[in-house]
Parts: C-alpha cells; structure tokens; sequence
C-alpha cells in the first residue's frame, strides 16, 4: 500500500481549522465545552489563560461564557457553617487534573473516557524521598477517603487535608512534600490520582481559596477510553508519532510504542510520511485543506496548538525557537502566530479596565497582517472584558511571568 505524503503546511492548515483558528465556530451553535474537547482540553494553570484559549476560538465569545461553562453560572462556594445555598447546576466544563498532571478545562461529558484512560497510565517512579512516599494501600484508603469527603461537598485543602484525617489516620497528613518553600501534607500525592479515579475535580472558588469537590464520574474502560484518546489526538494534532503521544501525555515513550503498534495491527491507525519521516492518522482521516493556513493569532500561555504541535522545528521555526521556547518547552511565553507557525511572543498587563498589550515579532510584519494585529488585539480586548491598548516592541519580562 502506497504511504500518503503529508506537508507541514497541509497538517497546520488541518489542526487550525479543526480547532477554531482559521474562522471561530458560531457562539450560538457550538458551546466552549465543545471547543474544549476539540482541543482535547484546555490547560489551566493559569485560569485566564485557559479561558482566551477557548474564547478565541468562539466568534465573540468572552472569559465569562468560558467561566459560565465551568460554574453553571453560579455565585461562589460558601464556606462551613453559612447559610445553605441552592443545589448549584452543573458546568459542561470541569476544571480537573488531565494530560501531563496538570490542570485542565475539559468538557464533562467527556470525563468518563478520559479519567480511563488516565488511570490506566503506567505508574511512574515517585519523586519523594522514599520516607515521604504512600504505600500502595495507603494511596487507595486515601482515594477513597477523598472521594467520600467531598461528595455533595467543595473543601478546601486544609478542610480535606481534616476529613482524610478523620477517615485514615493522622499520618495522612504528616508534612513530608516539599512544595513552595512550604510543605505539605502526605495525602496530596494522591490528588492527581484522585482525579483520574473520578473522585476529585476542583469546585468553586471560595474568595481565594481553591476548593474541591468530587464529580462522581465512573471511569470508563481502560482499553476503550485509551483507544479513544489516540483517536482524537490524532484527528486533532496528527500525523503524529508515538513519541509526540507520549511526550504530550508524559507517559513512557515505549508504553506509547507498544499502544501505537497494537491500534495499527488493528486498523485503527494508518502510517503516512509526514516531516522527513513516518507518522500516524486516524484511519480513514486523510482529508487535509488544499489552501495554507492564513491568518494572525494571539495564543496565550500554554496553548494547546503549540503544546501539543510538533515538530517543534517546523511550528518554531528559525528566531522563533529561540524566543519563544523555554528549554525546548512551548508554552511558556504567549505566541504571535502567524499563518500557522510562531512568528513572536506578546505580554499583556492590566490595570482596571486598561490591558497594556506589548507584541514582539521575531521579523517584519506585513501591512496585511499589521492590521490583522489590530483587530486581533481589540478581539482579544474584548475577550479580556477591558480596553487594549497595542505597543509593538520587547517583551521584558521572562518565561511564565
């Protein structure tokens, strides 16, 4: 069988119009949940962050429609011994621990697929001393600790860090993790484990306190919700290796390997060549756009397109590397992208309703996409709820600032 050659530019064009970045989905039709699981979630470590990467992919969409989708639109959690407040609806967005243990928007409807695939990762080596460490029993009596505390419940840290307590036992909470020049209690080693068992998501924020909650979902099948995900990874962000897969997921590159070469003895991947090399599609998911990806964006912090896009040579290609990338690692910057690929970086500041955008690229804009920089910044303005105001030149300040 003949190897269907796939260029960079076709694969770009493919992922931006998939995602939204080529012409934002109508508001109306397509809810930001949707736009979450197309991205195959949203990272959120930085909240605002997560809320332009949907935001921008909905035409006229803002932070509060991505906010409502989290909420269900309601007011925050109230603490112990306040007033009690109506049953809350729930969100079609839940802010949980996905890919890479890191915190993530993704749509709750998808929940079951993905907590079974993500429990059923390969375990990797602990990082704590091994005086620090859980047993292996210990972690499942802490995860089932955590998941009967917070049903109907949203704890904070230290209100869990109590109820695991007064289910286990006081060792729960010995100070043995060393995080933030603090350090915290051993039951914390368990939160991502929780969350990919579907016991613990995060709930509203009480002023400033994180809280959690548990979202009784039941993880779907561990080799049905893997298969799964290589699927829409792949219609998302292929042709891809197993190696991408795995440094996406920051799983094993072997484990990924093995999984590749299982869907493809089966038929539910195809081989293309793809970058001076071999990679992966869903099978059958050959269609690619026959124009280039046009057009100028403003990805924020840790935007899936380019934490997922590879290779990382192509998408940042030339200066761009060098500027944008942090130790090899996207994300850490907010990007210009310019048809496609990473053209320069941006910073944004805000003082009341006034966001200071300042807008570094690498090379010389045109006149065309100078003015698609306007509009992308009063687009993003709006987006932000506040009055932009554009000054191109250095961005002084570091990675993740």
């Amino acid at each position: 069988m003949k190897t269907i050659p796939v260029s960079w530019t076709s694969a770009s064009a493919r992922r931006m119009e998939r995602q939204g970045l080529l012409t934002p989905a109508t508001t109306a039709e397509t809810p930001p949940a949707d736009i979450a699981g197309r991205m195959l979630g949203a990272h959120a470590q930085v909240a605002s962050a997560a809320e332009l990467s949907i935001a921008l992919r909905l035409d006229g969409a803002t932070r509060t429609d991505v906010r409502d989708a989290l909420t269900g639109g309601q007011e925050p959690a109230r603490g112990r011994g306040q007033a009690p407040r109506p049953e809350p609806e729930p969100g079609t967005l839940v802010k949980t621990f996905g890919p890479r243990g890191t915190i993530h928007l993704l749509p709750a409807q998808d929940l079951p697929w993905w907590t079974g695939a993500l429990s059923a990762l390969p375990t990797l080596p602990s990082p704590f001393r091994p005086e620090a460490r859980m047993t292996a029993a210990q972690t499942d009596e802490v995860i089932a600790a955590i998941g009967d505390a917070l049903t109907d419940a949203e704890l904070t840290v230290d209100e869990l860090t109590e109820a695991i307590v007064e289910r286990t036992g006081p060792w729960a909470a010995d100070p043995v993790m060393p995080a933030f020049q603090t350090m915290w209690p051993r039951w914390r080693q368990a939160t991502h484990a929780a969350a990919h068992h579907g016991v613990l998501a995060f709930g509203r924020d009480r002023g400033r306190k994180v809280t959690y909650t548990n979202p009784r979902c039941t993880p779907a099948s561990p080799t049905r919700s893997l298969h799964e995900l290589v699927n829409r990874y792949l219609r998302a962000y292929g042709p891809a290796t197993a190696d991408d897969f795995a440094t996406w997921l920051a799983a094993p590159k072997a484990w990924a390997a093995e999984l590749f070469a299982s869907l493809a003895q089966k038929g539910s991947i195809e081989e293309v060549a793809f970058a001076s090399g071999r990679a992966w599609l869903a099978a059958g998911d050959t269609v690619f756009p026959d124009e280039p990806a046009r057009g100028l964006r403003l990805l924020p912090y840790f935007d899936a397109y380019v934490v997922a896009g590879r290779p990382r040579e192509l998408l940042f290609p030339g200066a761009a590397a060098t500027r944008a990338l942090a130790g090899g690692q996207a994300g850490n910057y907010p990007v210009l992208l310019v048809d496609g690929t990473v053209a320069g970086v941006w910073h944004q500041r805000r003082t009341g309703r006034r966001i200071a955008f300042t807008v570094e690229p690498v090379g010389r804009l045109s006149a065309a996409h100078r003015r698609t920089l306007d509009e992308q910044v009063e687009r993003t303005g709006a987006m932000l709820e506040g009055t932009p105001e554009l000054t191109l030149g250095k961005v002084t300040v570091g990675p993740h600032a």
